[in-house]
């Protein structure tokens, strides 16, 4: 009778484990879900939600290389805008059209051999309805070649730090060996946000085109739909399906979404506010500090001057999950006397701050202006004040 019922224990502990097995992994799955962010999914083959600052908050195979149609010209705008900045060409410049750049084919303004138009119309035309004709003439314009302006677009991925993009046009017309990420394109899209004229051109809704015989209106429809939505590119060929860049600003922050190959006509503007939406929910933008602001005051050793005022080298926004803006602390790492001479710009402390006792982010601290090392008779005077003065 006890073997009989031993038996039976030891067939109930087999049958237990055995059901428990099963359902650890639908257990385990659950729990991953839950670390994963709130189970968001996209149809998009590849995605990446970023904030202005490069956090990722979301991805989805954001490594993977995609044909990216014209979320090409995300780049191509980027060093037109830079060449406009740098002074290397004018906006009032004529460009005059060559049969390469008439010859391109798909979404275009129908430019014509040998027709003139300034190199701001074009970059409009490109920006706005994505013309891959005047894309060809801009980087023409500036480059000399749409070979040279190519190697330019790679040369800058590289300088960015991209792992997973080549160009081989400058527009994004299907060819061989022409590649980006979701991932790298939301870094691009980091860049471009830094530059006020790109943000205007990318964020222009209509645009009258030759003395209003063309009417342009922006492919990006978030303009209309998304409250904050400020820009940045569109692409589809039936290779890359439909591609889209986008970001907007909110109280603060900035979010960046980008989705590679979406099945249907409008279905990345419909999945990049999916992953925006749920950044904004989710997230919000703390300011901390401003460019330029003073932090710190501290003591010049050997220098023409006895004080030095640290100031912020750049903005500092923290990016905090909805209700983690307590138990903020901030703290200044600096020595307290720096020996001359002092560069404007160089770095001489940090202001860290702290939650909990923990660095979640900080700013260098930098000489606001040059001091000079003292000569000997001026640090000897120093040395004859310090002595006799009353504190």
């Amino acid at each position: 009778m006890f073997r009989f019922i031993q038996s039976k224990i030891v067939m109930i502990l087999m049958c237990l484990l055995v059901l428990l097995s099963t359902c650890n992994p639908i257990l385990q799955a659950a729990e991953n879900k839950k670390v994963s962010g709130a189970g968001l999914e996209t149809i998009a083959q590849s995605a990446v939600l970023m904030d202005g600052n490069g956090t990722v908050l979301f991805e989805k195979d954001s490594h993977k290389r995609l044909p990216p149609a014209s979320v090409t010209k995300s780049m191509t705008l980027l060093l037109a805008v830079e060449a406009v900045e740098q002074g290397r060409v004018s906006l009032t410049d004529r460009v005059s059209i060559t049969e390469n750049a008439w010859h391109q084919g798909g979404s275009q303004i129908w430019l014509e051999p040998g027709e003139q138009m300034t190199l701001h119309e074009l970059m409009i035309a490109m920006a706005v309805v994505s013309a891959n004709d005047a894309a060809v003439a801009v980087m023409e314009h500036i480059y000399g070649s749409q070979a040279a302006a190519v190697e330019a677009m790679n040369q800058r991925s590289t300088a960015l730090g991209l792992k997973d993009t080549h160009f081989a046009n400058v527009n994004g017309l299907p060819t061989p060996d022409h590649y980006m990420s979701a991932f790298d394109t939301a870094l691009i899209a980091k860049e471009a946000v830094k530059h006020p004229f790109y943000m205007e051109l990318c964020s222009i809704k209509e645009y009258w085109l030759r003395d209003g015989k063309n009417w342009l209106v922006n492919t990006n429809k978030l303009l209309w739909w998304y409250k904050g939505a400020d820009g940045l590119k569109t692409g589809w060929t039936q290779e890359a399906q439909y591609c889209f860049a986008g970001t907007a600003k909110r109280d603060g922050l900035r979010l960046i979404s980008v989705v590679f190959a979406t099945p249907d006509p409008r279905s990345h503007l419909r999945e990049s506010m999916k992953l925006l939406d749920w950044g904004f929910a989710n997230f919000s933008a703390m300011p901390i500090i401003n460019s330029g602001t003073v932090v710190e005051r501290v003591k010049v050793s050997k220098g023409m001057e006895k004080e030095l005022q640290l100031v912020a080298s750049e903005d500092l926004t923290l990016l905090l999950s909805k209700g983690e803006n307590k138990n903020l602390q901030k703290q200044v790492v600096a020595d307290s006397t720096i020996t001359a001479p002092i560069a404007q710009g160089q770095k001489c402390g940090e202001l860290l701050v702290l939650r909990d006792g923990k660095e979640i982010g900080k700013v260098d601290l930098v000489a606001e202006k040059n001091i000079e090392k003292a000569s000997l008779m001026k640090t000897l005077q120093n040395m004859f004040t310090n002595l006799f003065s009353i504190t």
